[in-house]
């Protein structure tokens, strides 16, 4: 997933003063030497000798806010009653709840949801397996399941801190994509046992989304899960990542006039995302590819301790160039960064070739900073929503589960990861490319829809579609059909 880290915060202090002794023009004055932006204020009570007001306040980031606080602690007459950050206060009592799509208003109505009348759905779905899909809250419902091992920006943090990234997910599902979506944080790091698990929640679920669970165990889960569930599992760093960069990548390059099977592309960082990317890229055309890590350029001739190294050698670095980044990255026309904060230096982005293009993807701080990359590249994209050209998964996993959801696939393959990095970047119009735009923003309401009905196409095209789409004459998608319809089914 993609955390990403804003231009500033803002804080809520409560604060009880002596109309005596402080004034409200004080506290206004004392914020503002401390640097910080009063943008509201609210009474809470007032009597004759004390008021009682929230100072909602704009500040920098977290230490300059308890800056803030400490500052007006020392005016006399003044008490702190507590401080409080806005984006802490949304996540009070979680962001997700579960809610009935039926009131239960009568005896008959608990007798039609519940005990007997529910017993002819289970015996029905006992009967065939298949009508849980029309019968229960498996059509819809994707499990996302981490196990706080590599939360980006933060790492290994445990299941407990990652569930408020994982409700985050939740909520994007349910909002983009109208998919209802559950966090499952698992307490082990074995992936024998979180396979295991996994396989036995699945029978409620339509998919499985997997996230933030640390290279190069993720590999192992992802490609066990993938062989022996049959619903789409995902795991959203690796191919969620690599997806939206081939859609960014697809129009930066239309817009340099180059072609995916002429350039010389630069990978930092050969990890779960790294791979993944490199995947796709290959898959979609690119020939040149040299991934590079902290031991250097990857390639054929030495002996790794990482497994995963040795076969990513046989398929990239075909010149196989060895050395640094800074020497590999000699003529290159394309850099793409999933590694660490400023590794990249502007000495290296003078070596590449005309109209550079640089994703330096690394959060919350990326491969080289922008201010200082912009005035040596074509175009640039980053993980960041401060800046152009977010590469955010989420333009692509709302979309990705839609589609697999709604034809029933079995798997998520790479037919179908291609299409949707096709159908994102062509949200984007010839008119309104650009060096500032080469990816739609994640809330585009046709980013989604787009997605969805590649995802269905590539689907029913590769044989892993198990309900199938109809497509009008014009080419485009007829409305899959009702609930029901499909209660039958």
């Amino acid at each position: 997933m993609s955390l990403t880290s804003g231009t500033g915060m803002h804080i809520i202090v409560r604060v009880q003063f002596q109309k005596e002794t402080v004034s409200f023009g004080d506290i206004a004055k004392t914020i503002g030497e401390a640097g910080g932006d009063i943008i509201g204020v609210d009474v809470i009570s007032s009597s004759k000798t004390h008021t009682v007001r929230d100072i909602t306040v704009s500040a920098y980031d977290q230490s300059h806010g308890q800056l803030i606080a400490d500052t007006l602690k020392k005016l006399q007459g003044i008490t702190i009653i507590h401080v409080s950050d806005r984006t802490f206060l949304m996540h009070v009592g979680g962001k997700i709840e579960v809610t009935s799509r039926i009131p239960i208003k009568n005896r008959d109505d608990l007798s039609r949801v519940y005990t007997p009348g529910v017993a002819r759905i289970c015996t029905a779905i006992a009967e065939e397996p298949s009508k849980a899909y029309s019968l229960t809250i498996k059509r819809n419902t994707i499990a996302v399941v981490s196990d706080g091992t590599a939360v980006l920006g933060l790492g290994d943090i445990g299941p407990e801190a990652a569930m408020p990234v994982m409700e985050g997910k939740a909520m994007l599902f349910k909002q983009l994509g109208n998919v209802d979506a559950f966090p499952i944080c698992l307490d082990t790091k074995d992936p024998e046992e979180i396979i295991r698990i996994v396989k036995a929640i699945a029978p409620a679920f339509g998919g499985i989304n997997l996230e933030d669970i640390s290279s190069p165990r993720c590999f192992e889960i992802e490609e066990r899960l993938k062989r022996e569930l049959d619903i789409p599992v995902f795991h959203d760093d690796q191919h969620g990542t690599a997806v939206v960069l081939l859609a960014g990548l697809l129009n930066a390059l239309k817009l340099v006039g180059k072609k995916l099977e002429d350039v010389k592309v630069v990978l930092s960082g050969v990890g779960a995302a790294g791979m993944a990317c490199t995947k796709i890229l290959l898959a979609a055309g690119v020939k040149n590819i040299i991934g590079v890590d902290r031991e250097g350029a990857v390639a054929r001739g030495i002996l790794y301790t990482n497994p995963y190294w040795l076969s990513y050698a046989q398929i990239t670095n075909p010149k196989n160039e060895t050395g640094g980044l800074s020497d590999i990255i000699a003529g290159a026309d394309v850099f793409i960064g999933v590694s660490a904060p400023g590794i990249l230096k502007v000495k290296d982005l003078k070596k590449m070739a005309k109209d550079p293009i640089v994703f330096a993807m690394a959060n919350p701080n990326p491969e080289i900073q922008p201010e200082l990359a912009e005035p040596y590249v074509r175009v640039l994209a980053t993980g960041r929503s401060d800046y152009p050209n977010q590469i955010n998964n989420v333009l692509c996993f709302p979309g990705m589960f839609r589609g697999a959801l709604d034809c029933r696939t079995s798997d998520i393959n790479e037919e179908m990861k291609l299409a949707a990095a096709y159908a994102i970047a062509s949200v984007v119009s010839d008119e309104e490319l650009s060096e500032s735009y080469i990816i739609p923003t994640v809330f585009n309401h046709r980013v989604v829809e787009k997605v969805r009905e590649a995802v269905i196409e590539a689907a029913i095209q590769t044989g892993v579609a198990r309900k199938k789409a109809r497509f009008q004459e014009d080419g485009q998608m007829e409305e899959l059909p009702s609930e029901l319809e499909l209660v039958g089914s």
